[in-house]
């Protein structure tokens, strides 16, 4: 029950954001100013049926559909560079009608529950680096491939990070797992200094007031909204960055639009918020039942927590900007719905560990 209070909380603070967030520039673009609000909305009543089904069901069929899940997985990865749309210099997204998603987003759960079934399945062979460490380095290898023709680098960390926390967790050898992590962040590095898509991201990090009009105005908006919000903010609804300065305020950079209304207090909140949903997820993982319970509900919380600390450092300029939302808030219904459906596997998890206490 906490944790589920805790979902609900932050998920209604993450529509009302989104309305406070959107509604000028829904106005300004669709004459709607709940236009972006409607389709969240919609997205999270559907989100919460999925979240209520994942409850019911227990967690053990996913064991079934991990293989065939990787594999679609897989294909959409490759499908995308050659169907995919390209937005913003990416091509990330494919389009079938009225529906858009990123393949990007499923491969995401897909390693989760395919590493999850496999540890749990063969971690009496987890110590040895033939059988614990190369088979899923190899396969993180091949997504980190498909995912760096798009290009896609903050799917590629995320995705990368979730894996060796799992093989870690799975009882991977930790020398092995450090020796290939430095490996591939040397590579990733090696990669995004060629690139330059990804050397301009760098660039616009360290100074993005070289360029205040353009590769570096999103982030000058960003912290000029943080800033004006003081302690306790403007207001909600009193933001001034959302009236076309900061673009699209009610995706990516929703925490700046946060921090603004609301202040320092505001933001410290939802950092309280997501922390203690972190760590309700962590001690569910390890009372789960079994193994396999275990491994997907901390590859769960991981995702959850890496994409929200990697959002709030990409809008606080920590980080160079990543395209990484801010989950449960940023405008979404896909992102959103797959979300809540984590959220309701954990919640699974947690209802079997509960019974077995019992």
């Amino acid at each position: 029950m906490p944790f589920f209070v805790l979902v609900m909380m932050i998920l209604s603070f993450g529509l009302i954001m989104v309305l406070s967030a959107s509604y000028a520039s829904a106005y300004y673009k669709y004459d709607d100013s709940f236009h972006f609000v409607k389709t969240q909305v919609f997205a999270a009543v559907v989100g919460l049926v999925i979240l209520a089904m994942c409850i019911v069901a227990n967690y053990r069929w996913l064991r079934f559909v991990s293989v065939p899940l990787m594999l679609l997985s897989l294909i959409l990865l490759v499908a995308v560079l050659f169907i995919g749309r390209t937005v913003g210099g990416a091509q990330r997204w494919i389009y079938i009608g009225p529906i858009n998603f990123q393949p990007s987003e499923i491969a995401k759960l897909a390693v989760i529950i395919f590493f999850s079934h496999c540890i749990a399945t063969y971690h009496r062979y987890m110590g040895k680096f033939t059988t614990g460490i190369l088979p899923y380095m190899a396969l993180l290898a091949l997504i980190a491939l498909l995912l760096q023709r798009q290009p896609h680098y903050s799917a590629i960390v995320l995705i990368m990070a979730l894996g060796m926390i799992l093989v870690f967790v799975g009882g991977g050898s930790l020398p092995w797992l450090i020796g290939m992590g430095t490996a591939a962040a040397a590579a990733l590095a090696y990669i995004i200094f060629l690139t330059p898509y990804a050397k301009g991201r760098v660039e616009m990090w360290l100074h993005p007031e070289s360029d205040p009009l353009g590769s570096g105005y999103q982030t000058l908006q960003s912290l000029y909204a943080i800033g004006s919000g003081g302690l306790m903010g403007l207001g909600l609804g009193q933001s001034r960055q959302k009236y076309l300065y900061i673009p699209e305020p009610h995706n990516d950079y929703i925490f700046s639009i946060v921090c603004e209304e609301l202040g320092f207090i505001g933001a410290v909140l939802v950092m309280i918020l997501f922390g203690l949903l972190i760590w309700r997820g962590f001690v569910i993982a390890f009372r789960a039942p079994d193994r396999f319970g275990c491994l997907l509900t901390v590859g769960i919380m991981s995702h959850i927590a890496i994409q929200f600390l990697l959002n709030i450092a990409v809008v606080t300029n920590s980080i160079p900007v990543t395209g990484m939302s801010l989950p449960f808030f940023s405008y979404g219904g896909t992102a959103l719905m797959m979300q809540l459906a984590e959220m309701g596997i954990v919640l699974n998890v947690s209802r079997y560990s509960v019974k077995k206490d019992q």
